[in-house]
């Protein structure tokens, strides 16, 4: 076998198949690797900083893994390769900002305290304990005036009507129920 300089140069025949121009044999291996030994510490403080502590080892070797697949790899490789790690991080993280947004969206339901909570004890607690002073109120009025202060307040009617049903005249009815709501306001006001 004769040694032929372009062949020494080359170390292929001429007559051996070439691979494709772009192909970067083993080398792009050892170029992944002393990218990620120079990049993927200060890659993963950058993503520190911006995601939970969980997520970002797997966003580190998300973003080599699009270095390696990138179209143009050998130029990535070469030209700035923390540039295109930076960007690459920042697209995941908005991608992962727009993903959680939808999946928040739609796992949202609408809190409302009334659905949820049901019935607040203190307000039931608190109105029980006015209608009980009210009770007691209306309880200690005169009949008379008691009688015409539920017939307006419970039965709806209407200062006439308790004028002709008591046989009264509609002046008589208007200070029997002013009697009656400035006991009420009394009590109220005393806390009785």
């Amino acid at each position: 076998m004769e040694f032929n300089e372009e062949q020494g140069r080359r170390g292929i025949a001429e007559g051996d198949p070439l691979p494709p121009d772009e192909w970067q044999g083993f080398c792009a291996g050892a170029r992944v690797e002393a990218i990620y030994g120079a990049h993927g510490a200060e890659l993963a403080r950058y993503l520190r900083r911006r995601a939970p502590a969980q997520d970002v080892g797997d966003l580190v070797q998300e973003c080599f893994r699009r270095l390696v697949q990138s179209r143009g790899t050998a130029a990535s490789l070469i030209d700035r390769p923390a540039a295109y790690l930076v960007r690459t991080a920042r697209n995941l993280l908005a991608e992962r900002a727009r993903a959680d947004g939808r999946r928040m969206q739609a796992d949202h339901s609408p809190f409302e305290d009334d659905d949820h909570a049901g019935p607040d004890p203190h307000a039931a607690l608190e109105a029980r304990d006015t209608i009980r002073r009210l009770t007691d109120v209306v309880a200690r009025l005169k009949p008379k005036t008691r009688t015409i202060f539920l017939m307006h307040r419970l039965e709806g009617l209407s200062y006439e009507e308790i004028a002709a049903a008591q046989g009264m005249s509609v002046k008589g009815v208007e200070k029997q129920m002013a009697k009656a709501l400035g006991a009420i306001r009394r009590s109220r006001r005393d806390g009785l």
